[in-house]
C-alpha cells in the first residue's frame, strides 16, 4: 500500500459512532482519504510515506465545520462591536445595498481573503456562506484548498434588485461554481429568511430547488419575533407552514438560528429530516430582548435534528474562534436553563459531524474513519494550559483556540503545517485588504481607527438605504401585526 500521510503517536479523535479515544494513535491517508484509524504501533515512525508526521504532543481530530456564516464584510471587523442595534442595522443594510449594485468589490474580496486565512488557521476546514456576490467566496476558499458551500442571499423585501435580476445571479452562479474545485465547492440556494421574503420570492426559490434537486437550500428561519408574522402575511399560519406550503420543508433545508422554534415546530422538522445550524455568540452579543426563548437545541438533538454550530457574521462579534462557538454554546444554554445542558462531547460532535451532516456530507467529512475525505486538524497540546491532559473533550470544547491548531489537512493536502499556512501569502492579503479598507473609508464616510469607529451620520445612512424594499417590508409587517392583535 502507498501512503501518502501518515501521523502517527498522536492523541486521536475519532468523533465516529463510538466517540473512540486513542492515546496513542495513528491515521494513515491514501488519494485524499483516510485508510486507517489505529492504535499505534511501535515501528509506525518508519512506515513509508510520502508524508510522515510524529504526532506527540499533538491532538488529531477532524476539521471544525461553521455551518452558517457571512464572509464579505470580513475587513470591517471591529467597525460594529461598541454601536447601539439600530446604527449597527442600518449601517450593514446601507453597505449591503451597495454591494449588492456591485459595488465594493476590493473590500469584499480582500474580505473572502481574510476570512479564508483565519479560519484555516483555526482548524476551520469546511463553511457554509451565505453572501450577496459570493463569486469571489467560492474562487478564494477554492484556491486556497477549503471546503465550502456558498449561495446568494435572495430578499425582495431587503434590498431594490428585481426578483428576476436576484434569480438569474443566482443561476449563473450555481452553473458556474456547483461541484468545483475537486468537489469542495458547492453552491447552496439561499432565501435569506422568513421575515423578508414574500411568499413570490419563496415560491421562486422552490422552482429553482426543483431545478437543482442536489442543492442544499440554506436560510435564517424562526430568528426573529418577526418571523412567523411575516409568514402569517404571506397567507400561512407559520413560517414553517409556509415552507411546507411551497415544497421546502424536506431533508435539503438548512435553518439558521431556529430561535422561537416551539415543541411542535422541533417535531414538524424532525419529521421532514431538515437541519439546524446554531449560532450562540452573535444572540450573545446582539441579544435586545432577554424574553425571547434559546435556541432549544438538547430538543432538536433529542428528536434527532442534525445540529451543527456557526459563527454567523463573525465581524459584528469580533471572533473568527469555532472552538469559542462550543463553550458559548454551553454557557448561554445553562444560564438560560440551568447547568448541564451538554456534556461537552455533544459539543464536539456539533464542531464536527454533526455540522457536516446537518450539510449533508456526513457521509465525507466531520469524523475520522477509513474511506471518508481527510479533513484533519492537528492541535498542539504540550502547553501548560493542557497540563495535565484529562478530559480532551471538555479540554476542546472550554479551552482550545485558534492559535493551537499547528496543522491543517483537507482532502489529504496540506493546508497549513506548523503553523504556517501553504496555501495563502499572509503578508500579501494582510496588505490587500489594508489598502480595501483605505479605499472603502475614502469612498464612504465611516472612520475606521485604532480606538473605535464611528459610522456616517444618521441621515448620510438614511440617504443610502434601499428604498422600496425596506419600506414594503415594515408595513407588511405593521399590517399584519393589527390584524394579529384586532383579527378582522
Amino acid at each position: 500500500m502507498t501512503v501518502d500521510i501518515a501521523i502517527h503517536d498522536a492523541f486521536v479523535l475519532t468523533v465516529d459512532d463510538r466517540n473512540r479515544l486513542y492515546e496513542r494513535g495513528t491515521v494513515l491517508i491514501e488519494d485524499g482519504r483516510i485508510t486507517e484509524v489505529r492504535s499505534s504501533r511501535d515501528d509506525d515512525a518508519d512506515i513509508v510515506a510520502a508524508r510522515v508526521i510524529d504526532g506527540e504532543g499533538t491532538l488529531v481530530m477532524p476539521g471544525l465545520v461553521n455551518a452558517h456564516t457571512h464572509l464579505e464584510l470580513t475587513p470591517l471587523i471591529g467597525a460594529f462591536s461598541d454601536l447601539d442595534l439600530l446604527e449597527m442595522m442600518s449601517g450593514m443594510t446601507a453597505i449591503y445595498s451597495h454591494i449588492a449594485e456591485g459595488e465594493y468589490d476590493p473590500l469584499t474580496e480582500a474580505g473572502y481573503e481574510l476570512a479564508a486565512l483565519n479560519f484555516l488557521a483555526g482548524g476551520v476546514t469546511t463553511v457554509n456562506s451565505m453572501d450577496v456576490r459570493p463569486s469571489a467566496g467560492a474562487e478564494t476558499f477554492g484556491e486556497a484548498g477549503l471546503r465550502g458551500f456558498f449561495g446568494m442571499a435572495l430578499s425582495d423585501l431587503f434590498w431594490d434588485v428585481s426578483i428576476d435580476e436576484q434569480f438569474a445571479r443566482a443561476r449563473t452562479f450555481i452553473d458556474k461554481y456547483h461541484d468545483t474545485y475537486d468537489g469542495r465547492i458547492r453552491a447552496t440556494i439561499n432565501p435569506h429568511d422568513d421575515w423578508s421574503c414574500t411568499r413570490k420570492l419563496w415560491e421562486r426559490t422552490a422552482a429553482l430547488a426543483d431545478e437543482y434537486s442536489d442543492l442544499l437550500v440554506h436560510t435564517h428561519l424562526l430568528e426573529l419575533k418577526e418571523s412567523n408574522t411575516m409568514a402569517r402575511s404571506n397567507g400561512a399560519e407559520d413560517s414553517l407552514d409556509l415552507l411546507d406550503d411551497v415544497g421546502l420543508l424536506d431533508d435539503r433545508l438548512v435553518a439558521a438560528h431556529f430561535r422561537l422554534a416551539d415543541d411542535e415546530d422541533v417535531q414538524r422538522t424532525a419529521d421532514a429530516d431538515a437541519s439546524v445550524a446554531h449560532c450562540p455568540s452573535i444572540f450573545c452579543y446582539w441579544n435586545t430582548d432577554g424574553d425571547v426563548q434559546w435556541t432549544p437545541v438538547p430538543e432538536l438533538r433529542a428528536a434527532g435534528i442534525d445540529v451543527g454550530l456557526g459563527i454567523d457574521d463573525h465581524y459584528w462579534h469580533d471572533s473568527y474562534n469555532m472552538f469559542g462557538e462550543a463553550r458559548q454554546a454551553r454557557l448561554a444554554a445553562n444560564l438560560k436553563r440551568s447547568a448541564g445542558q451538554y456534556d461537552s462531547m455533544e459539543l464536539v460532535r456539533m464542531l464536527t459531524i454533526e455540522g457536516a451532516e446537518a450539510l449533508g456530507v456526513g457521509d465525507e467529512i466531520g469524523s475520522l474513519e477509513p474511506g471518508k475525505r481527510a479533513d484533519i486538524i492537528l492541535l498542539d497540546v504540550e502547553q501548560p494550559k493542557f497540563t495535565p491532559l484529562t478530559n480532551i473533550p471538555a479540554q476542546v470544547a472550554n479551552n482550545a483556540v485558534p492559535a493551537d491548531v499547528e496543522t491543517v489537512i483537507v482532502d489529504g493536502d496540506v493546508l497549513m503545517e506548523d503553523g504556517e499556512v501553504k496555501t495563502m501569502d499572509t503578508n500579501a492579503v494582510c496588505k490587500r485588504v489594508e489598502s480595501a479598507v483605505d479605499r472603502f473609508e475614502s469612498e464612504t464616510d465611516w472612520e475606521l481607527g485604532i480606538g473605535g469607529s464611528e459610522p456616517p451620520s444618521t441621515m448620510d445612512v438614511a440617504r443610502d438605504l434601499p428604498k422600496r424594499g425596506p419600506a414594503q417590508l415594515l408595513g407588511r409587517l405593521a399590517f399584519q401585526s393589527v390584524r394579529d392583535r384586532f383579527p378582522f
